[in-house]
């Protein structure tokens, strides 16, 4: 299907201006195809000619103003409207519909745990005309209005407040405001659901039925949530709530983790907790929760005008999110969250060839194939860190007037980049479109060297004075807190704040060096509390410093920070991976803060001991990390520390190289003194188990009867293909490649489960077949499987010079199509860094 320009979406803008869509979906039909109907009122401004956009298995009838035109017509995706006339016209298309089974379109999915079938839509980026035809782009807003018909015992849910015809399967939606077409969406199948209301606004939770105990013991919290933040968004913005229910959809096999659909937000139901979580992991969902609904006002009430500006979106409801958490809600450490898990997404993205700007030129982004691939790492996290460095230059007030400006002046309609920051200018005397250049408009990630000497005073040689000067790398205006610490003379891996200052580091240029009093600190940290975005240096004392005291820094914020630095300075290759395994070992047992525990095991496994080190020396990493679980749990033996219990054991299982124990605690079905091996902890034993040879195809089966959920089905999955058997790995290929029937879910856990370092002998032979079989499945089955091929499926684990030719060779010649080719272009460019920190 070819993908829809920018200058063909202005083209057909300036002749259109849509009204409304009646949209009739028959979901009754049977397994593979629904009914889609629509009529589409419209008007041509001029006498012109264009095109209507539906993915249908078949067009039955297509009718403009009555007349009927030749479905014949319709070649791929595209249906011609020639020799429109000035006026208003009313288009009629009914369709049958393909049933998706990659989460794109009406995604269809049968709950293995008892039989039921279950639908939901994801119009998101151009896929709504797998649903129903449309004019389909992000500036021809409409009224919507559906009608849905199901089995009788289905719920339908839909952005508006939904009502079933007494005594029938028909359920009407109520029509929505002026919407774009990738926002409409509906959810059908025997949902349960938890009602409540909040300042006379419907609240709806929803979720399977099989996980009806699990969504009941989370609504309580996850309601709670929803009404806090609710109430700071109408706090800070002036404009009201502007859609007339607000329900949350949790739904299987979802390939984002939500989408913002008005009135109608959906999630993926993994954030309907089966098994034990931590506090974090409840952090992060409310986060997502708070970041869809920012979206309700950035980029339903107002959104983008072409998909250049998909900051406008994504960057505001990502900073948002964690904002309105910290200020709304018992979560006070999303922002620790954010620095240690989230922003190194949007670090690694931005340091490598495939970086684009937070706002890239209209030009940049020349169809929507191109704008898909940068919904990543810098339009979410680089650009929420941008935003939180604004309001630090700006001051909260000014920020907000400026976005309420903004709301006010093009509700229910689109804008753009220059849009906002006019409305930003109008509320601040700061030269916004400065800023907005440097920040906005350039990619790469700066980088800030202290520099700190002492001296003492010439009238006094007992008095000293200590500089700080700063190197600056880059091109951007940074407004940063800097702390001095000291470590205490009777304990000596304890610290002391001695200050905390504000510095501001010019664009072009260092700034000039900052004089203080008293000999110069024991630690001196750039970037306290993480207000910017740059990667952060440790002078030689300091480092020093932090070797001795890391886990004594009081602030988890500020340990983020400090642990952030030794991860960039690794992956840069300024310090040797195991200096950041020693300060783990050192350090990690103490830590207090589950996001931060999570973060460091999670870099030094996957990427430390799977990448940065040769093969002979992962077992003894791997045998570090098993320590540091140990004496966490060890540590946390007499405390009510549970989550960070749960964050070692985790570590543990997929560290661990002896299956003795492993075995013992699937039998037991505990750790000793906890916790008790759930369903989440039972498959990852069994997985690691599996890695390792010692579980059977057998032990597979039997788990998966205990555990015959979705989430059982998707762990054998993964189990099995990790099996180091030759006929297992054929299997695993021939799923993965040749057969095309796995959904979404079950190909990204089986290509987890296929590739593992401990196998890299039985592997070798599949290494040159990688890159013909992804390119052939991504032209087969489309961009999420192309998504999950070049992200899950990739041999990562395989740092040679070989793995290199042949991506390079595969990006080069092979023509993969635009979401495979940049997986393996990021991959690329990551393997060139591993190879450089294994010195090859």
């Amino acid at each position: 299907m070819p993908a829809l320009t920018r200058d063909e979406a202005q083209t057909r803008a300036r002749l259109l201006e849509v009204h409304r869509y009646s949209i009739d979906l028959d979901l009754t039909r049977g397994d593979e195809t629904f009914a889609s109907t629509t009529v589409i009122r419209f008007t041509a401004r001029e006498t012109g000619s264009t095109f209507l956009d539906l993915r249908p298995t078949t067009l039955h009838r297509i009718l403009l103003d009555g007349s009927e035109l030749d479905p014949a017509a319709l070649t791929e995706g595209r249906y011609p409207l020639d020799g429109l006339t000035p006026g208003e016209h009313e288009l009629r298309v009914e369709t049958d519909m393909p049933y998706s089974r990659t989460g794109e379109g009406m995604h269809r999915f049968t709950d293995p745990a008892d039989d039921e079938t279950y639908l939901y839509t994801q119009g998101f980026l151009d896929d709504c005309q797998r649903v129903f035809a449309a004019f389909d782009q992000p500036d021809l807003k409409a009224v919507f209005e559906l009608t849905v018909t199901a089995p009788h015992d289905w719920t339908v849910l839909g952005n508006g407040i939904a009502t079933r015809t007494t005594g029938t399967g028909t359920w009407t939606i109520a029509p929505t405001p002026p919407i774009s077409t990738y926002l409409v969406a509906v959810a059908a199948g025997p949902y349960h659901s938890v009602r409540a209301e909040h300042a006379g606004l419907p609240l709806g939770l929803h979720a399977r039925r099989s996980l009806a105990e699990h969504l009941d013991a989370d609504a309580a919290e996850l309601l709670d949530i929803t009404r806090r933040c609710f109430d700071r968004y109408h706090e800070i913005f002036d404009e009201p709530y502007p859609f007339d229910s607000y329900d949350q959809a949790f739904v299987p096999e979802f390939n984002a983790g939500a989408m913002e659909n008005p009135g109608l937000v959906t999630f993926r139901d993994e954030f309907v907790y089966r098994s034990a979580v931590t506090d974090t992991e409840r952090q992060t969902r409310a986060v997502v929760i708070a970041h869809e609904m920012a979206h309700m006002w950035f980029g339903d009430l107002v959104t983008l005008q072409w998909w250049d500006d998909i900051w406008l979106n994504e960057s505001f409801a990502e900073y948002m999110g964690y904002q309105v958490v910290t200020d709304a809600t018992p979560h006070q450490g999303a922002w620790t969250e954010f620095a240690i898990a989230r922003k190194s997404w949007g670090y690694d993205a931005d340091q490598r060839p495939s970086t684009h700007p937070v706002a890239p030129d209209a030009e940049a982004v020349p169809d929507s194939a191109a704008a898909l691939l940068n919904f990543d790492g810098i339009s979410y996290a680089k650009g929420a860190s941008a935003l939180r460095q604004l309001v630090a230059w700006l001051g909260e007030k000014d920020f907000l007037a400026g976005i309420n400006d903004h709301f006010a002046r093009h509700r229910f309609g689109n804008a753009t980049l220059a849009d906002f920051l006019d409305s930003l200018g109008r509320a601040s005397d700061q030269d916004i479109h400065a800023w907005a250049d440097r920040w906005l408009r350039t990619t790469g990630v700066d980088t800030l060297t202290p520099a700190v000497t002492t001296r003492t005073t010439d009238d006094n040689p007992t008095r000293h004075t200590w500089n700080l000067g700063v190197s600056h790398s880059g091109n951007r205006p940074h407004h940063i807190a800097v702390t001095a610490y000291d470590l205490a003379p009777a304990a000596p891996d304890a610290l002391t704040l001695r200050e905390r200052f504000d510095l501001a580091i010019p664009a072009d240029g260092d700034p000039r060096p900052h004089a203080l009093t008293g000999p110069r600190p024991d630690l001196v940290l750039l970037n306290d509390q993480d207000l910017t975005y740059a990667k952060i240096r440790l002078d030689p004392a300091s480092w020093t410093t932090v070797r001795q005291a890391l886990s004594a820094i009081p602030d988890p914020l500020t340990r983020s920070v400090v642990w952030n630095a030794a991860r960039d300075m690794v992956r840069d290759g300024e310090l040797p991976p195991a200096a950041y395994l020693d300060a783990a070992r050192t350090h990690l047992p103490q830590e207090s803060d589950v996001a931060v525990a999570h973060g460091v095991l999670t870099f030094a496994r996957t990427q430390i001991a799977d990448r940065y080190l040769a093969p002979d020396a992962r077992p003894h990493a791997l045998d570090t990390l098993t320590a540091v679980c140990r004496d966490i749990l060890e540590t946390t033996r007499e405390r009510q520390a549970p989550g960070l219990r749960l964050t070692a054991v985790r570590a543990l299982i997929d560290s661990a190289a002896d299956p003795a124990e492993l075995r013992d605690w699937l039998t037991h079905d505990t750790v000793p003194h906890g916790p008790r091996l759930d369903p989440e902890l039972r498959w990852r034993t069994l997985h690691r188990l599996s890695v390792l040879g010692a579980a059977t195809p057998a032990d597979i089966d039997a788990e998966l009867t205990r555990d015959p959920s979705a989430t059982g089905r998707e762990g054998a999955a993964r189990c099995r293909a990790a099996l180091p058997d030759p006929r297992a790995k054929a299997e695993a290929w021939n799923a993965l490649f040749e057969t095309d029937e796995l959904s979404n879910y079950l190909f990204t856990a089986t290509a987890q489960g296929f590739w593992q370092p401990e196998q890299h002998e039985l592997l070798e032979d599949y290494l040159p077949r990688y890159h013909p079989a992804a390119v052939a499945v991504a032209r087969r089955r489309g961009s999420a499987i192309a998504e999950a091929a070049g992200r899950w499926a990739y041999p990562a684990h395989a740092v040679h010079p070989d793995t290199r030719r042949r991506t390079e060779q595969c990006i080069g010649d092979a023509d993969p199509v635009p979401a495979l080719r940049r997986r393996l272009v990021d991959h690329l460019a990551d393997l060139d860094r591993a190879l450089h920190v294994r010195g090859m």
